[in-house]
C-alpha cells in the first residue's frame, strides 16, 4: 500500500517510516512531485492536519496522513499551540523558536508544558483523527543534539532528559506524534487496504 505523509520535514518522515509496518510504502511529498508549502491556515491543530491530507488526496490522488502538532506551555495560557513552527516568525527557524520561548519563560517558576500531535488520515472516502500527548516541562537551556523543533528543550516527565538527548527509538515510545502514530497503525492493520493511487 501507498501511503503519503504529508511533510517536508525529513525528521519527522524517518520517525514514521521506523514505526509503520513494512507492508506500507511511506511516502513523502517529495516522492510525488509536491514542492509546494501547503497552507495550514486552520485555527487548530485537527484543522490543519485534515488540510494537509485532504489536500494531497484532491490533488494527487493518493490516501495520506498528514500531522500537526503544537507545543502547550502552561505559564504562556497554552501558547505557542498553533503557531509553534512559527513562534518567532514566518521563517519557522527551530532556534528562533526556542530562544524566544526561553526568553519569555526566564523568570517563570511553572514550566511545564505539554506537546499534542493530530494526525488527519484521509483514504478518500473518509478521514479519521488520531491524537497523542506527552507531558513534561521546559527547561532552562538547549541540551542534545537529536531530534528536531523544540526537542532541546522539552524534558518528557519522568526522564533527566531532553527529547532531543533520545534516540528516536526511545523518544518514539512515549512521544505525541508515536502515540499518535501508533493508533494509525492500528486503524490501518484493522481497516480494508485504501486503494492505490489513480
Amino acid at each position: 500500500m501507498d501511503l503519503v505523509f504529508a511533510t517536508h520535514n525529513a525528521n519527522k518522515l524517518k520517525e514514521a517510516r521506523l514505526l509503520l509496518p513494512k507492508s506500507i510504502n511511506v511516502l513523502s511529498l517529495a516522492d510525488i512531485g509536491c514542492r509546494e508549502e501547503i497552507p495550514e491556515t486552520a485555527p487548530s491543530l485537527e484543522g490543519n492536519a485534515i488540510l494537509k491530507a485532504t489536500f494531497v488526496t484532491e490533488q494527487y490522488g493518493y490516501p495520506c496522513f498528514a500531522d500537526d502538532t503544537g507545543l502547550h506551555v502552561d505559564a504562556l495560557e497554552g501558547a505557542p499551540g498553533v503557531y509553534s513552527a512559527r513562534y518567532a516568525g514566518p521563517h519557522r527557524n527551530a532556534e528562533d523558536n526556542m530562544d524566544r520561548l526561553l526568553a519569555e519563560l526566564r523568570h517563570a517558576g511553572d514550566r511545564s508544558a505539554q506537546f499534542s500531535t493530530v494526525i488527519a488520515l484521509n483514504l478518500g472516502s473518509e478521514i479519521k483523527v488520531f491524537r497523542g500527548t506527552v507531558h513534561g516541562e521546559i527547561t532552562t537551556k538547549k541540551s542534545g543534539k537529536k531530534g528536531f523543533g523544540y526537542d532541546p528543550v522539552f524534558k518528557p516527565k519522568g526522564f533527566d532528559k531532553t527529547f532531543a538527548e533520545l534516540s528516536i527509538p526511545e523518544k518514539n515510545d512515549i512521544s505525541h506524534r508515536g502515540k499518535a502514530l501508533e493508533q494509525l497503525i492500528t486503524y490501518l492493520k484493522n481497516s480494508t487496504p485504501a486503494s492505490k493511487h489513480r
